[in-house]
């Protein structure tokens, strides 16, 4: 059976007894709750049973969540077999590829939506399932404003496809083939042809885009069990670990109490953030920690990735940086595998949902001394140090990030004329036209795609590479903006910069024909103009856009809650009023 929560001055109540509806009279609220749910056909024993709620994402616009339903029975069987009562409930679901304009413009709302059921409905804990790449940083989010016994469930990725005898798995071929589209190499036939087999199951991507980057972040964060992160959708394994989840919830998070604002700590972050550089993991992911961290109250920035950057290297073998699929990944022993090569560099004694350390943890997991190639160890690595790199300069005061570990290395090092596009439209206009005044050697800029120039800073920072270029084989060329990239995507590509131009930060102010200098060795981004020109400029930019912020901020509904309230993707693009300093203690 599940331990009973321990009575204290703030919890004294447990299951359906918990956040009564306020109707003036305490008995009578319990009375008409348990005379509805008993309609649902539950026994009066039941409804005293402790309560783990299961957050239900599922959804027909959410392939990557087309096993839900199936983990949500798993997660139900743990709960039962502990002696809790399993209760699911929906929420907000977000898919990549079905959210307008993008499900970073939703990310919040999702973590709010979180947020205010879990404080809202009678649980004693909660196990979250999400996958799809917004799905688990909104959870983690508002499991951390909400603050009840939580874990993490992802939905695993989804399995690897075959065309022309080759794997191919979503989304990172998906981007390589529509490139060889774009220069001519493949017809419409044969693009149509491998769009039917990219995605072979449901689940997340196959890749280490911002899905499986996410998942594999929650799990060295501590707030998913151990080697819950690689399984694939469509696996038994999966459902073993949604089973789990749903033990865990029932007895480890009850017995103890233990919140998530009781379990992470800096160290916790820490350890998040050096498995991202050693996963190899998407740019997304920086957003994403910080935002959490923020809800925390624990302020992380780009020097504090970079720090632990040069001691961590890039392990794992997988597309984008590499070449494998999250199949190999988990076959070759998953996050496990990866903590164990960052034994002597990770937090040992971080807590996690299951009451232990991380070092417990590890010690207590087997099956991980075998032979395989995809996890490397230090010693041999992928890339020597972590790939992602923060950039600083006249370009980017607050900040920009580079994933060095997916770029041209001959592309870090230059200085070069700037092709300037002012929007995702002008960029859409005109990136193809013959008449584009554009060589391999230049920078394409990209302005006002972040977050409220985007808005929702949309994953448009890839720019294609111009056609006439593509058809003469270019492959790569320096690309620069305010917005993000999706974690499956590689190349020579400066986002995150900061401040955006939405706001008049410098790089609404880059011209065509400037020259843009980048030195990854230095960590600096610089528009090569003078302080008076600049200065100049900004003025202008002022004049131009005068009253355009404020007519943004005044809209209606969560559009106008959105632009009056985000912050720069330095802080994570949460909204300030969901920030750590607004949380009051519990």
């Amino acid at each position: 059976m599940a331990a009973q929560p321990t009575e204290s001055p703030n919890q004294k109540e447990w299951g359906f007894k918990k956040r009564l509806t306020s109707y003036g009279d305490k008995d009578f609220a319990l009375f008409l709750r348990k005379a509805f749910i008993k309609g649902a056909g539950y026994s009066s024993d039941a409804l005293d049973c402790p309560i783990v709620g299961i957050i239900d994402t599922g959804s027909g616009y959410n392939p990557c969540h087309g096993n839900v339903p199936q983990l949500i029975e798993a997660i139900k069987r743990g709960v039962m077999l502990e002696g809790a009562l399993p209760v699911e409930f929906p929420t907000v679901s977000l898919h990549e590829s079905f959210a307008h304009p993008t499900s970073m413009w939703l990310r919040n709302l999702m973590s709010m939506d979180t947020e205010e059921m879990l404080k809202a409905q009678p649980m004693d804990a909660v196990v979250m399932i999400g996958g799809c790449d917004k799905t688990v940083p909104a959870q983690l989010m508002g499991a951390l404003s909400a603050n009840i016994p939580s874990v993490q469930l992802v939905t695993g990725s989804m399995l690897t496809g075959s065309h022309g005898g080759k794997r191919v798995g979503a989304c990172t071929d998906c981007r390589a083939y529509w490139a060889r589209y774009r220069a001519g190499e493949v017809d419409e036939v044969e693009i149509e042809e491998v769009n039917s087999q990219l995605v072979a199951s449901v689940g997340t991507c196959s890749v280490m885009g911002t899905a499986s980057t996410m998942a594999c972040v929650a799990e060295a964060l501590g707030m998913a069990p151990l080697g819950s992160a690689s399984p694939p959708a469509p696996t038994a394994a999966r459902m073993r670990v949604a089973e789990r989840c749903g033990r865990l919830a029932a007895t480890v998070l009850l017995e103890d109490g233990k919140k998530p604002r009781d379990i992470l700590q800096k160290k916790n972050f820490e350890n998040a953030m050096r498995m991202l550089l050693a996963i190899g993991g998407s740019t997304n992911g920086v957003i994403h920690i910080t935002a959490i961290a923020g809800r925390m109250g624990i302020k992380l920035d780009l020097q504090d990735f970079d720090k632990l950057g040069e001691t961590t290297p890039v392990l794992v073998d997988l597309k984008p940086s590499g070449m494998n699929y999250m199949e190999d990944f988990h076959r070759a022993g998953g996050v496990p595998r990866v903590l164990h090569e960052l034994r002597d560099r990770i937090h040992l004694d971080a807590l996690t949902v299951t009451g232990r350390t991380l070092g417990e943890d590890l010690a207590a997991y087997h099956g991980l001394d075998f032979e395989q190639s995809i996890i490397r160890s230090v010693s041999s690595p992928i890339y020597p140090t972590g790939g992602l790199v923060p950039l600083f300069g006249t370009l980017a005061p607050k900040g920009a990030l580079i994933k060095v570990s997916a770029a041209s290395p001959a592309l870090l090092e230059s200085r070069a004329r700037a092709v300037v596009f002012t929007s995702a439209a002008d960029m859409a206009t005109r990136i193809d036209s013959p008449k584009l005044d554009v060589s391999e050697s230049d920078i394409l800029v990209l302005q006002n795609i972040g977050p409220i120039g985007g808005p929702g800073m949309p994953e448009a920072g890839l720019l294609p590479i111009p056609k006439k270029l593509a058809r003469k084989g270019v492959k790569d060329m320096l690309r620069i903006s305010d917005g993000r990239m999706s974690g499956t995507a590689g190349g020579s590509i400066v986002l995150h910069v900061s401040p955006e131009a939405a706001l008049g930060g410098p790089l609404a102010l880059v011209r065509t024909g400037d020259e843009i200098e980048i030195s990854v060795k230095e960590r600096r981004l610089d528009l090569c103009i003078s302080e008076d020109e600049m200065a100049a400029r900004k003025q202008e930019w002022s004049e131009r856009h005068q009253g355009q912020l404020e007519a943004k901020r005044a809209r209606r509904g969560y559009e106008g809650l959105y632009m009056r309230e985000v912050t720069g993707a330095e802080d994570g693009c949460d909204f300030r009023f969901l920030s750590g300093e607004w949380i009051e203690s519990t």
